[in-house]
């Protein structure tokens, strides 16, 4: 027998969905088992699936000890990690970071220790306010995601009611994120919001644009406000009404102004954009507007965070030598 008190990271979830997290190589079928069997007890009574989990509550386990033995790791994958970033904004809650281009947020199918949340992970355990070892299920988590040559605003939470407190913003939209870019040419309009569908190619991680409805498509929205134009390119201020994948760039390439530097969706323009190492796209600022009960983050409520230095924009206005500049020395 052996038992295990849940800590308040842990709380406020169902019994299932924290073994598995906890219990990594526990098999779903023999988890349902032991639950039915009695062999796994919440404050020493029988449980259910669906029960909710409590800070202090207790649980008794009569399971094998191979399963709590495979979670005693004793080498952390995120200290291969560096643990450096810039950071925006820093609390005992949240931290805001201004993510570089070229580095992933997440480890993904070619994963190598270097990720986003790697490095939050290794900053937090330095600064003692991470320790694997008492947390039974939890760790510091990215609340957004932005694409790996992608720059900008990313959200990590340090705690458990702050990511879900923080998740649920998102879905809700009460997460203002805006973006700058430069776009090859000048929209007609200098402001719009324009609407379509949009559709997802798996495979070749691409999507498509479409005025209209077709199967198995989503509605997107992308309003955009022109800053600066230099007689060639435009500096744009954009804000996601929707969130897809790739809206921006897709988005904008349809109506015949992509991105400078996007080799996906631009590639007809990429003769001169030979100076751009990445796709000219930076979410540079963040508003909290919360509408509803924001729980023990409601101090965010209303604030506004800007990053203070885009590559390829100064002062609101399209800067090409910054982008000489982070030719040589952007580094992740």
């Amino acid at each position: 027998m052996r038992t295990l008190e849940i800590s308040k990271n842990d709380s406020n979830q169902r019994l299932d969905k924290f073994l598995q997290k906890h219990f990594k190589t526990l098999p779903k079928s023999l988890m349902y088992k032991y639950i039915r069997k009695k062999c796994i007890k919440i404050n020493g009574k029988k449980c259910e699936i669906s029960d909710m989990l409590s800070e202090g509550d207790v649980l008794t386990f009569y399971i094998k000890d191979e399963f709590f033995e495979a979670c005693e790791i004793k080498n952390y994958d995120f200290l291969k990690a560096p643990s450096k970033f810039d950071i925006v904004y820093e609390d005992e809650n949240i931290i805001l970071i201004d993510k570089k281009p070229g580095l992933i947020v997440h480890p993904d199918k070619n994963y190598h220790f270097d990720s986003l949340v790697a490095r939050v992970q290794h900053y937090l355990y330095d600064k003692g306010e991470y320790d694997p070892k008492a947390e039974s299920a939890f760790s510091p988590a990215l609340v957004n995601r932005i694409d790996r040559n992608t720059g900008g605003i990313v959200i990590a939470a340090k705690n458990a009611e702050s990511l879900r407190i923080l998740n649920q913003k998102m879905k809700s939209r009460e997460l203002k994120k805006y973006y700058l870019c430069l776009l090859y040419g000048k929209p007609e309009k200098s402001e719009a919001t324009l609407h379509g569908y949009i559709t997802k190619n798996e495979s070749k991680n691409k999507v498509t644009v479409f005025k209209n409805k077709k199967d198995n498509s989503k509605e997107i929205a992308t309003k955009y406000k022109i800053l600066d134009y230099d007689g060639k390119l435009s500096l744009a201020e954009v804000e996601l009404l929707t969130g897809r994948t790739h809206q921006i760039r897709a988005h904008m390439a349809s109506i015949g102004h992509p991105l400078v530097g996007d080799s996906k969706y631009g590639k007809a323009f990429s003769g001169t954009s030979g100076l751009f190492k990445h796709q000219a796209l930076y979410s540079y600022k963040l508003k909290f507007n919360f509408v509803s009960d924001s729980g023990l983050l409601e101090y965010l409520s209303g604030k506004e965070f800007t990053v203070k230095n885009v590559w390829f924009s100064e002062n609101g206005k399209i800067s090409l030598h910054s982008v000489k500049d982070e030719k040589t020395k952007n580094k992740v």
